[in-house]
């Protein structure tokens, strides 16, 4: 089920934060630039794993380390941008297919790991320039069926936790 939330995502309870990025991105803004102040080997590991593999956009990298309290984090970096076109360049708009493709892939991750809850922002809206109304529909279609909390933070609040609804469990 879908949550539209207002708070700070890097606050969310989620088993999953989920963001978008470009192939070679640097992440000098937006929610990127806050996840490489917070997980500086993430994004050391990002660069490695772009260099190593060349990745496309429509695509996912899935990166798991552990916070300052030692709690696990998993963080799955959504390739919905194209690369820059040199070294140090911005990165290339979001594009609906990539955000299409790169969720269609976060789908098969959460059924796959089995994970149980999910956040992502409102997904290439930023950085990446897309509209918001082409962007949600992509969003639900994709993950709107998934028996699962996602929690869409639709608005940025700073030091805000949001009241994420907790998954109901099965009888």
């Amino acid at each position: 089920m879908i949550h539209s939330l207002d708070g700070d995502l890097l606050l969310s309870q989620a088993e999953l934060i989920a963001h978008g990025v470009a192939p070679n991105d640097d992440w000098k803004s937006g929610l990127a630039h806050a996840l490489r102040e917070r997980f500086p080997a993430m994004h050391k590991d990002f660069r490695h794993f772009c260099h190593q593999q060349n990745p496309k956009p429509g695509t996912l990298w899935l990166w798991q380390g552990v916070d300052g309290q030692g709690k696990k984090v998993r963080i799955a970096n959504l390739l919905t941008q194209d690369a820059p076109a040199h070294a140090g360049g911005h990165p290339g708009r979001a594009k609906t297919e990539h955000v299409n493709h790169a969720l269609h892939e976060l789908k098969k991750l959460i059924e796959a790991e089995k994970i149980g809850s999910v956040a992502l922002p409102r997904l290439a809206t930023g950085v990446g320039g897309l509209d918001w109304a082409h962007v949600e529909p992509l969003i639900k279609s994709q993950l709107g069926a998934l028996k699962i909390p996602v929690y869409v933070y639709t608005k940025f609040v700073p030091n805000q936790a949001a009241k994420e609804p907790v998954a109901k469990a099965a009888h």
